[in-house]
Formats: C-alpha cells, structure tokens, sequence
C-alpha cells in the first residue's frame, strides 16, 4: 500500500512539473512577443561631390551611377580638374571627395587629408599604331621628354622628327610620369600640353610621329603601348611589380570618412564595386 501511495504522489508530482513548465514556456513566448521590433536601417540621402582627377573620372562616374540606382535618395555630382583640384576641393570642402591619381604627399596629408587606395593603374608609353618601334626603355623616354632625342631614328625608327605629348601641370598623371620616369626634371617647353588622359591619346592618335603617356585603363586601338624596360604595360605585370610605370587611384577626405562619403567609399571597395573598376579597365585593390 505504501509503495502504490508513494507511486500516485509521485505521478501527480510530475505532472504538475510538466504544467508548470509549460506556463513557463508560454510565459517566455509572451515577453518575446513583446519585444520592441528591430528598427529598419535608415534611407542614405543627401549630395556628395567628387572632384579631381581625370583619370579617376570614369571609374567615378560609373560607380556613382550605380550606387545612385541603389540609393535614390542619393545624388553625387562627379567633376574632373586634375588631382591638384582634388586635393585643393578635399581640404576646402567644395567636395566630400577628391580624387587623385597619384600618391599623397606628406605634407597634404598634413592638411587633415585621409587617403583611400581605390585601384592601382598603370602608366602606358604611346605611339601611333603604325610606329616600327615596340620597345624602349625608362632612359630614352626621359630622354625624349628632355629633348635629348628628337628622331625616331635614334631609337631604330623612321627617320622622322618625334612630337611630344604631355599632360598639364596639376594632373596626377604628370606628376606620377616626372616622378616616375622624369626624376623631376622638366619636361621640354616644346612638348603639347593636354588637359586629359583622352585628349593625348587622341593627339597621339592623329599623329604618326608622336609619342605620349597615359592612364593604363584608357588604352584602346587608337594607340599601341610599348614595352618599358621590356616589360609590358598590362594588369598582370603591375600587380606582380615587374611594371615599374604604376600609380594608384585615391579617395580624399577631410578627416576620416564619415557619413555619405563613407558609404560610397565603402561600396566602392566592396566586391560590386571593385568588380565595376575591373571592368572599367582598372586593377583591383582587394584581395
């Protein structure tokens, strides 16, 4: 009799365990339920000016259109100007972001600038696709930008006089090619002076006899770009460092990025955007 008793009191102990549970569970699922509901992300808004260089311009323009379409409450003016304009709108605040193809000085970095390397870019040497020469080394470039060489004849080419193409003072593209190949010296006063990395391809372009340099993204048919130093100008070769003529694309900002000007940088490194700048012919900087 014991044993059964014991048994019963046993059952109806379990079972009020097995209910108190459940009131429990129930009483949990409640207080869940009435939990505030997360807060949705809010919309991006608001204009963002990006200003500078050139060559940057169509990797700008093409990843600004795509992140407008993202974002419709978004709108982002693009201008060019040349890396020195990019600087100079950065630290006054005409622009949320300059853009510069070449490298940050020290002393503009002294200024509050924050740089971001969006893509790398090679320099490419041009010539007229019906030029004999394919070659040439970082020496008889300079040379020809000092006026040293003047006939494509001292190089193994036609007897022909050689016309030189430059790009404007202020343009990074200038400034990577003097550091790069010129060792800051002067480029020589009878040079052409263009104000865009397309304006000297198409001067080149039109004349048989000239030689100039530029943005390795803006290649096409019109020009042929020789080997440097017996290295070709292509992205594999400036990734691996064989391809001494390579700068970098840049972002700008006054301080740290913050606000729409860090949600663009940041599409703009993320892996949509980086694919675009392969695309547009630039060499990614991702891993």
């Amino acid at each position: 009799m014991r044993l059964s008793r014991v048994k019963k009191v046993g059952t109806v102990f379990f079972a009020g365990l097995l209910m108190f549970g459940a009131l429990a569970t129930a009483g949990c699922g409640k207080q869940e339920a009435s939990a505030p509901p997360q807060q949705p992300t809010p919309a991006l808004s608001g204009t963002l000016t990006v200003a500078g260089s050139t060559s940057v311009q169509p990797f700008s323009d093409l990843l600004a259109e795509e992140f407008m379409a993202a974002n419709k409450e978004v709108q982002i003016n693009v201008q060019g100007g040349g890396s020195s304009v990019g600087i100079e709108s950065a630290v006054s605040g005409a622009a949320g972001i300059g853009a510069v193809s070449r490298s940050v000085t020290s002393e503009e970095k002294a200024k509050g600038l924050v740089d971001t390397i969006i893509a790398l870019d090679g320099i490419a040497i041009v010539v007229h696709p019906s030029n004999a020469i394919s070659s040439i080394s970082t020496a008889d470039v300079m040379n020809i930008y000092l006026g040293n060489i003047k006939n494509w004849k001292q190089l193994g080419g036609l007897d022909a006089p050689i016309t030189v193409v430059t790009r404007e003072d202020g343009s990074g593209t200038r400034e990577a090619f003097t550091s790069l190949v010129m060792n800051k010296k002067d480029i020589i006063s009878t040079a052409i002076v263009q104000n865009s990395t397309g304006a000297v391809r198409t001067t080149v372009a039109g004349d048989k006899n000239a030689i100039g340099y530029v943005s390795l993204s803006s290649l096409n048919q019109e020009v042929k770009a020789l080997q440097v130093d017996e290295i070709a100008a292509n992205e594999t070769n400036v990734k691996n460092g064989t391809y001494k003529l390579q700068r970098p694309f840049i972002y700008v900002t006054k301080g740290e990025p913050s606000g729409l000007a860090k949600a663009f940088i940041d599409y703009v490194l993320s892996p949509q955007g980086q694919q675009l700048i392969v695309e547009e012919g630039a060499i990614t900087v991702s891993k």
